[in-house]
């Protein structure tokens, strides 16, 4: 190569898109060799320090390392092993930026205290085996000593939240959410009575759960405009009370059950569920004028 075709490292870092001292200091270390140096004694370089140096200003803006770079270009380590090692940090620290992101918005939302915080933030980063623990204690309270009952079983699973490996801001806040409904005492004992209820009203004969009953055999009414307080609901409620009681349908009032069953399809990435509310309100109004 004829001397005329190096450049100097003024002209070098011009075409690099660096600077002088950029340059100078991958030179140093060795990242991006001279060709040569000039009669004066300054170092000279030629098409391939131009091409390591694109690379390494590629890499150094992907977030690599100069060791691990220097490691590249020396043929240590592959480029496509270096990628993926990174790609995988990156996927970690996206997550952890989502779920900080994710605790920041609840925080803001919700006007909560620190103490709120210091727990939301906790729930959000619990591991999967963790979260599996903490719903399973849950479902245990709500389920446990039922016997094995196959609706029961079915029901739990329905039940049960599986927060994905990479889940999106809305469902990390929808299970920091869940999560503390599952921590609620009062919840827990809330639909602990209403599954009690269920299931004695069972006498081995596998039925439909209660909202479900509810909403299909009251829908008709709600869509017909029928008054809750008129002679024409009593076939109606009649349906319903030959499949549940009255303390059941009272156990489907709890807000919390309702918000529960919203958040875990949210976090479980399903169609929201259908709200029981105006059936549940709607009988209960004919039931008390009865």
């Amino acid at each position: 190569m004829e001397e005329d075709t190096w450049w100097g490292i003024g002209e070098l870092a011009r075409r690099g898109g660096v600077s002088v001292k950029t340059v100078r200091y991958y030179s140093d270390e060795g990242i991006v060799r001279p060709a040569g140096r000039s009669a004066a004694g300054y170092r000279l370089y030629g098409a391939d320090a131009l091409a390591r140096l694109a690379l390494v200003r590629t890499l150094r803006d992907l977030g690599i390392d100069l060791p691990t770079i220097r490691r590249v270009l020396d043929r240590e380590v592959s480029l496509p092993e270096v990628a993926a090692a990174h790609a995988e940090a990156l996927a970690v620290q996206i997550s952890a930026l989502r779920l900080r992101r994710a605790v920041l918005t609840a925080v803001a939302s919700r006007g909560s205290t620190p103490e709120e915080t210091e727990l939301m933030h906790r729930l959000a980063r619990l591991s999967e085996n963790e979260r599996r623990l903490l719903v399973g204690d849950f479902l245990d309270s709500v389920f446990g000593g039922l016997g094995s009952e196959p609706l029961f079983a079915g029901v739990r699973r329905s039940m049960t939240p599986e927060l994905p490996d990479d889940p999106e801001p809305e469902q990390i806040r929808a299970w920091v959410e869940l999560a503390e409904l599952c921590r609620d005492p009062g919840f827990r004992s809330s639909l602990r009575e209403a599954v009690e209820g269920v299931a004695a009203g069972f006498r081995g004969v596998p039925r439909p759960g209660v909202a479900a009953v509810v909403r299909e055999l009251v829908g008709p009414a709600l869509d017909a405009g029928v008054d809750p307080l008129s002679p024409e609901a009593e076939p109606f409620v009649r349906g319903v009370l030959d499949h549940c009681t009255e303390e059941q349908l009272h156990g489907l009032v709890d807000p919390r059950r309702e918000r529960y069953l919203r958040l875990l399809a949210v976090v479980n990435g399903w169609v929201p569920p259908e709200s029981c509310a105006p059936a549940v309100e709607w009988t209960l109004r004919a039931l008390a004028a009865a």
